[in-house]
């Protein structure tokens, strides 16, 4: 072994043993308290990242433009607008409408909202087995799916899921060991949003929101699967209109982030949501800075988090598991260093930072991140799987979505099946994901006043607080065993 890596794990070592002492003196004694000036302050907040807002706003515009006009295109006639002369290259003979397509996205609309729905309506009685059967039910349905696809014929897309069933397999197996705790997190995190009915408001009203630009951006998509180009030419239209639509529902669910972490976070230094430190109409503050001067930031950190964090999941799931494989262990180290640099740039964390304090994005990244580091808290936040179980059921909820929408579409137009049905998946994941996300924020904001100062966490709820702790000075005492492991083996 290199004396730069002993170097390493010595000074790893060393850093493991600092946090334990900083946790045990923390919880020991008041931390650094949070200045209720800094939170909500009245003085005027400067606006962030603009370049990334106008960006957003001059993509949904343009976008917009180009939905209505692939959707009139193919609207009760074919080629109306003329459009298919610039596509003679590739053209193919097409008698399909926008009306015959558009159904099924309404049918995808429909049960997209109505799983989101559900899920906020059981949020209080039912949510931990909502969880777990997200986490066990997803490899089946995945394998399922895949038996449906090459059933149809369709074995690329058999393959693909066969793929996503084995890899979420692999990884609820690599992460097995860590479901109880991020289970007890997730449930603290469903107590703190079920005292806050304003937090469902605000879901249900995105809910409706992104339903209002599904209804455009499905009436263009029906006019793509409709239109008479080939089908390469069509998958690349459609590719380029999901991302779009992938990026639009991350800003707005990373919009209900930063307005629940925000009124979670002040529930949470308050010492309640009725307390009389409380300032007022925290809900209407959050909301106003989350779509004004915060919304660059939103748009900003919506491009790249989401794709980061869930290769971050996967890799660490992995890691853990290779075992004496040293070729293969230097390779996915390598991968797991590069998303670990990236992570401080692109997290989740951000965003209460963002609700908080009004940061840009990458300061308010950083910020997070340092503060994790040097609080030790870093440990229990890569130990905590509750941001991967709740995209286990945000994906869940979008292949029921994409099934009903497929099943319906194979019974008229069979060769359009799996254009409608990966789409309209994109959609359910989307709807639903507005509907988790609220957990989500809770337990970002749970992890970041932790991190500020462990007490606001025992004042909330001190038994909750012990177990954290607990938690925290176990996985450092593991790191710390790991290094010095590391430190005796022979070179």
């Amino acid at each position: 072994m290199s004396d730069s890596n002993i170097s390493s794990s010595s000074s790893s070592s060393s850093s493991d043993s600092a946090s334990i002492a900083t946790v045990d003196q923390n919880v020991r004694r008041n931390g650094r308290m949070i200045d209720d000036g800094d939170t909500f302050s009245p003085k005027v907040r400067r606006w962030r990242d603009v370049f990334w807002l106008a960006i957003f706003m001059l993509h949904l515009i343009a976008l917009g433009f180009v939905l209505v006009l692939l959707g009139l295109n193919r609207f009760k006639k074919s080629d109306r607008l003329n459009i298919d002369r610039y596509t003679n290259r590739v053209w193919e003979h097409n008698n399909g409408l926008t009306e015959n397509y558009w159904p099924n996205y309404a049918v995808a609309g429909g049960v997209g909202a109505a799983l989101g729905w559900i899920w906020l309506f059981l949020l209080g009685s039912h949510s931990n087995l909502m969880m777990k059967v997200s986490v066990h039910i997803l490899t089946t349905y995945l394998a399922v799916i895949s038996v449906l696809c090459f059933w149809c014929k369709q074995f690329f897309w058999g393959v693909a899921f066969a793929t996503g069933a084995a890899l979420q397999f692999l990884y609820v197996i690599s992460v097995v060991d860590r479901l109880p705790f991020t289970m007890l997190v997730l449930q603290k995190a469903v107590k703190m949003v079920w005292s806050l009915p304003e937090v469902m408001r605000v879901a249900y009203a995105f809910m409706a929101v992104m339903l209002l630009w599904m209804g455009i951006w499905s009436f263009g998509a029906a006019g793509v699967v409709a239109s008479s180009r080939g089908d390469l030419g069509r998958w690349w239209l459609l590719v380029v209109l999901s991302v779009s639509l992938f990026w639009t529902g991350a800003v707005l669910c990373n919009t209900v982030h930063v307005i629940v972490s925000g009124l979670v976070f002040l529930v949470l230094i308050h010492g309640g949501r009725n307390a009389s430190p409380m300032p007022p109409n925290p809900l209407m503050k959050s909301l106003r800075y989350a779509v004004t001067t915060s919304f660059g930031s939103i748009c900003y950190g919506s491009l790249f988090t989401a794709a980061i964090r869930t290769l971050r999941w996967k890799i660490r799931g992995f890691r853990s598991k290779i075992g004496n494989n040293e070729c293969l262990f230097c390779c996915v180290d390598f991968l797991f260093q590069l998303v670990e640099t990236l992570v401080r740039f692109f997290n989740k964390y951000a965003y209460v930072q963002i609700a908080v304090y009004g940061k840009g994005f990458n300061r308010a990244a950083r910020d997070a991140w340092e503060l994790f580091q040097s609080t030790g808290v870093e440990t229990l936040v890569a130990y905590d799987c509750s941001g991967a179980v709740l995209l286990m059921g945000t994906v869940l909820g979008g292949l029921i979505t994409g099934t009903c929408a497929g099943v319906w579409t194979w019974m008229t137009w069979s060769d359009r099946v799996i254009m409608v049905g990966s789409t309209a998946m994109l959609m359910g994941m989307v709807l639903v994901g507005l509907a988790m996300v609220v957990v989500e924020s809770a337990v970002t904001s749970i992890y970041i006043c932790y991190a500020e100062d462990p007490l606001l966490i025992q004042k909330w709820d001190p038994q909750f607080f012990n177990q954290m702790s607990e938690k925290l000075h176990r996985r450092l005492q593991h790191r710390s065993a790991l290094a010095r492991e590391i430190l005796t083996q022979p070179a």
